[in-house]
């Protein structure tokens, strides 16, 4: 059984979610995308320990926490190697759209792809790669849960991530879209951005 925590972090609010094993308490963190210092309290205050972190994909609104919390638990950081050059980007992207300055971008430990996955104590997260919105955008599944976080891929009340970047691709993302919408209409999708719902409620 896993426990999740929502945080909205940063100036787009985005969501990092604390995903975590109620034996062990490991933790991985899905999405830091500022803030790391509220994170990191978190994490202490309700004695969560992290093994890892995962972005979704390489936009600078998922990652600005990255590199402080990978210094300061020394924990790997995982991406796909398909938004790598966004993730070399993210300091540049980041003062354009926001004015800020940013950490330079963490290391990748690993890079991952379809069919990886993440285990939290009897229980994982599969990786499914659903590019349209980023080239590497993925989501993590759990399917014994029906839990599905899905960072830009798609939003409460219907939509889904942007595709005008010059790296989206439209196609690529109707055949993600298609990807996640055979899964049970009981799964829960946990996005990027807003409130968490069921799959069934979802509608383009």
């Amino acid at each position: 059984m896993l426990n999740i925590l929502t945080l909205s972090v940063g100036q787009l609010q985005t969501n990092c979610y604390l995903v975590f094993g109620k034996k062990s308490h490991s933790s991985l963190i899905i999405d830091p995308g500022d803030d790391a210092d509220y994170i990191i309290k978190v994490l202490s205050d309700k004695k969560i320990k992290p093994i890892g972190i995962v972005a979704t994909h390489g936009h600078f609104d998922h990652l600005l926490a990255v590199t402080e919390l990978k210094l300061t638990f020394q924990i790997p950081f995982y991406l796909t190697q398909k938004d790598e050059f966004l993730l070399k980007n993210m300091r540049a992207s980041a003062k354009h759209f926001l004015g800020i300055d940013a950490d330079p971008p963490a290391d990748v430990d690993k890079f991952i792809k379809q069919g990886d996955f993440f285990a939290l104590d009897n229980t994982r997260l599969e990786v499914m790669e659903t590019p349209g919105h980023t080239p590497g955008s993925i989501c993590l599944y759990n399917k014994s849960e029906s839990i599905i976080f899905c960072g830009d891929l798609l939003f409460s009340g219907g939509g889904v991530g942007r595709s005008d970047f010059s790296y989206s691709d439209n196609l690529l993302l109707s055949k993600s879209l298609e990807k996640i919408l055979k899964l049970p209409k009981n799964t829960r999708v946990y996005p990027g951005h807003g409130q968490k719902f069921w799959l069934a409620d979802w509608k383009k």
